[in-house]
Protein backbone atom coordinates (compact mmCIF):
# COMPACT_ATOMS: atom_id res chain seq x y z
CA UNK A 1 0.00 0.00 0.00
CA UNK A 2 0.89 3.32 -1.02
CA UNK A 3 1.69 5.71 1.69
CA UNK A 4 0.28 8.33 -0.55
CA UNK A 5 -2.77 7.08 -0.94
CA UNK A 6 -3.38 6.96 3.14
CA UNK A 7 -1.94 10.73 3.24
CA UNK A 8 -4.31 11.74 0.38
CA UNK A 9 -7.04 9.81 2.46
CA UNK A 10 -6.33 11.03 5.62
CA UNK A 11 -6.54 14.50 3.98
CA UNK A 12 -10.21 14.24 2.73
CA UNK A 13 -11.15 12.97 5.89
CA UNK A 14 -9.61 16.31 7.67
CA UNK A 15 -11.33 18.74 5.11
CA UNK A 16 -14.74 16.45 5.50
CA UNK A 17 -14.09 16.73 9.53
CA UNK A 18 -13.73 20.40 9.08
CA UNK A 19 -17.07 20.61 7.16
CA UNK A 20 -19.00 18.44 9.38
CA UNK A 21 -17.34 19.95 12.64
CA UNK A 22 -18.90 23.60 11.16
CA UNK A 23 -22.14 22.52 10.06
CA UNK A 24 -22.59 20.08 12.84
CA UNK A 25 -22.01 23.69 15.26
CA UNK A 26 -24.57 25.69 12.83
CA UNK A 27 -27.35 23.18 13.13
CA UNK A 28 -26.90 23.02 17.21
CA UNK A 29 -26.26 26.93 17.48
CA UNK A 30 -29.63 27.35 15.37
CA UNK A 31 -31.38 24.56 16.86
CA UNK A 32 -30.88 26.06 20.33
CA UNK A 33 -31.50 29.44 19.60
CA UNK A 34 -28.30 31.17 19.82
CA UNK A 35 -27.65 34.84 19.60
CA UNK A 36 -26.88 35.79 16.07
CA UNK A 37 -25.09 38.67 17.55
CA UNK A 38 -22.75 36.98 19.62
CA UNK A 39 -19.51 37.14 17.83
CA UNK A 40 -18.77 33.13 17.61
CA UNK A 41 -21.95 32.61 16.53
CA UNK A 42 -21.71 34.96 13.54
CA UNK A 43 -18.15 33.53 13.12
CA UNK A 44 -19.86 30.07 12.90
CA UNK A 45 -22.45 30.98 10.61
CA UNK A 46 -19.98 32.79 8.00
CA UNK A 47 -17.67 30.13 8.07
CA UNK A 48 -20.31 27.83 7.47
CA UNK A 49 -22.18 29.64 5.10
CA UNK A 50 -20.02 28.86 1.87
CA UNK A 51 -20.55 25.04 2.61
CA UNK A 52 -24.20 25.15 3.25
CA UNK A 53 -24.89 27.65 -0.28
CA UNK A 54 -25.49 24.45 -2.67
CA UNK A 55 -27.86 23.44 -0.41
CA UNK A 56 -30.08 26.37 0.32
CA UNK A 57 -34.08 26.39 -0.69
CA UNK A 58 -33.80 22.98 -1.43
CA UNK A 59 -36.07 22.36 2.09
CA UNK A 60 -37.54 24.39 3.94
CA UNK A 61 -36.16 26.07 7.69
CA UNK A 62 -38.32 24.89 10.59
CA UNK A 63 -39.40 28.05 13.37
CA UNK A 64 -40.57 26.31 16.96
CA UNK A 65 -41.58 28.29 19.36
CA UNK A 66 -40.32 31.72 17.02
CA UNK A 67 -36.84 31.03 18.54
CA UNK A 68 -35.59 27.68 17.89
CA UNK A 69 -34.99 26.67 13.99
CA UNK A 70 -34.39 22.98 12.40
CA UNK A 71 -32.16 24.22 9.66
CA UNK A 72 -32.79 21.23 7.02
CA UNK A 73 -30.66 22.09 4.63
CA UNK A 74 -27.49 22.29 6.72
CA UNK A 75 -28.24 18.52 8.23
CA UNK A 76 -28.92 17.62 4.59
CA UNK A 77 -25.20 19.44 3.51
CA UNK A 78 -23.84 17.37 6.85
CA UNK A 79 -25.34 14.26 5.42
CA UNK A 80 -23.93 14.82 1.88
CA UNK A 81 -20.43 15.77 2.82
CA UNK A 82 -20.26 12.77 4.48
CA UNK A 83 -21.38 10.67 2.15
CA UNK A 84 -19.04 11.97 -0.22
CA UNK A 85 -16.07 12.04 2.18
CA UNK A 86 -16.76 8.21 2.24
CA UNK A 87 -17.23 7.36 -1.41
CA UNK A 88 -13.92 9.12 -2.16
CA UNK A 89 -11.89 7.42 0.35
CA UNK A 90 -13.74 4.24 -0.79
CA UNK A 91 -12.69 5.12 -4.40
CA UNK A 92 -9.04 5.75 -3.59
CA UNK A 93 -8.35 2.41 -1.57
CA UNK A 94 -10.08 0.66 -4.56
CA UNK A 95 -7.86 3.00 -7.14
CA UNK A 96 -4.97 1.72 -5.13
CA UNK A 97 -6.09 -1.91 -4.61
CA UNK A 98 -6.40 -2.60 -8.36
CA UNK A 99 -2.87 -0.87 -9.10
CA UNK A 100 -1.56 -3.24 -6.79
CA UNK A 101 -2.65 -6.23 -8.46
CA UNK A 102 -1.41 -5.60 -11.81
Amino acid sequence: MLKSTIYINYLINIVIGIAQFFLGFRVILKLFGASSTAPFVQWVYNTSQSLLNPFEGIFPTTVLDGKFVIEFSALFALIIYTLVGYFLTQLIWMVQRGIERK
